[in-house]
């Protein structure tokens, strides 16, 4: 093992060579899939279980989004049931709230008995991003209401980041942070639309199977600012859509959003349908809040049951500064969860990743405060039923 090593609990932590596998590897399908792609920016490692032969009795491929507040295997080879407890204590000692565990070659069976629930099949899957037909999911509270027996004072990081501390006396039920559908948009530029979607069907007052490439496509077309979906026109499309569900747009500037990469003749058609939009949203009553949406806000609304389409950007979590819409819609200690509609293939990211995702409030803080002027936009959605 290299200088780099790291010792866990039960395991041997080591960053992942790509291209390399352990040599007791037999299954030539998964020694393909670990080096298939490159998954540098996941931070790719392996947390090995160390037995009396030369390679060990096993290993785990273990990614994650970085500014996040979980770990994925992607596969577990040899000894599953200790090399999946290895996995367990890395991550709590990292102060990490989640696993995940990409179905490839564990059967629904092996992840129960890890303690791992199943996932429900994506509804859609992102271009290029094609994952496994099931995934699995466990939250680490095993000791209670708080994470890794968390004790309210130390800081720990998250992927990189350090979370907002928990209090260490707020009882967040883990079991209570309901899954939505999984959607991946169909195309570049419906995020918005699909978010939307999701949270209605989430909420209970559109039917699962309304959810679909029409419908996304539809709203999409009715809130675009081409290509994407600002805030006040995602609104104001919202309150078109299903009248009954409250919607409120939350941005706190005056000037047109998400068009500085445009030239300045694309610019000024678009900005003034934002201004359309503006005037639409006062004419069917949907509410602008021209003030600041903290983080904590966020929180309270998701306290209420009510889902917070949230603008931020991807340079974080992906690498490259796109504004893109995200379903926050449950809450862990230190972190928001949240439904991704768009997963990254070219890094190994998949649904599994995108779903039931928990970001630190200092990282969703961050991606959510855009540029230019560190503004923030989002739409907050009431429905009827709640």
């Amino acid at each position: 093992m290299s200088s780099q090593q790291q010792g866990s609990v039960n395991g041997v932590v080591v960053p992942y060579e790509p291209g390399t596998a352990p040599s007791r590897l037999a299954d030539p399908e998964v020694a393909e899939r670990w080096r298939a792609v490159d998954r540098t920016a996941h931070a790719p490692h392996l947390v090995a279980v160390p037995g009396d032969g030369g390679d060990g009795a096993g290993a785990a491929l273990v990614t994650a989004r970085p500014d996040t507040a979980y770990l994925k295997i992607v596969d577990a080879v040899g000894d599953v049931p200790a090399v999946v407890a290895a996995v367990v204590a890395h991550a709590r000692a990292r102060g990490l709230v989640q696993l995940k565990w990409e179905g490839w070659t564990v059967t629904p069976e092996e992840a129960a008995a890890a303690g791992f629930t199943a996932l429900e099949p994506p509804l859609s899957e992102s271009e290029g991003a094609a994952g496994p037909a099931t995934g699995y999911v466990r939250w680490l509270n095993d000791g209670g209401a708080t994470a890794s027996g968390y004790d309210g004072a130390t800081a720990y990081p998250y992927n990189g980041v350090t979370a907002h501390p928990y209090d260490g006396a707020t009882a967040y039920p883990y079991d209570a942070v309901t899954a939505p559908p999984y959607y991946g948009q169909t195309t570049h530029f419906s995020c918005g639309a699909v978010t939307a979607l999701v949270a209605q069907v989430h909420a209970g007052v559109l039917p699962r199977e309304a959810l679909d490439r029409r419908a996304e496509l539809t709203l999409w077309r009715d809130a675009t600012n081409f290509m994407a979906c600002d805030p006040v026109g995602l609104g104001v499309a919202l309150r078109r859509s299903r009248p009954s569900s409250g919607v409120t747009v939350h941005l706190d500037t005056d000037r047109p959003v998400m068009l500085d990469h445009l030239p300045p003749g694309d610019q000024e058609w678009r900005a003034l349908l934002q201004q359309v939009s503006r005037t639409d949203a006062e004419r069917v009553g949907v509410p602008v809040d021209p003030g600041h949406l903290p983080l904590s806000a966020v929180r309270d609304a998701i306290g209420r049951r009510e889902h917070v389409l949230l603008l931020l950007s991807l340079a974080a979590m992906q690498g490259f500064d796109v504004p893109h819409w995200v379903l926050c819609h449950g809450l862990v200690p230190g972190a928001v969860v949240i439904d991704d509609p768009w997963a990254n293939g070219a890094t190994g990211d998949t649904w599994v990743d995108a779903h039931l995702l928990p970001v630190p409030d200092a990282s969703l803080d961050a991606m959510s405060t855009m540029e230019p002027g560190g503004f923030r936009g989002a739409v907050t959605m009431r429905s009827a039923h709640e």
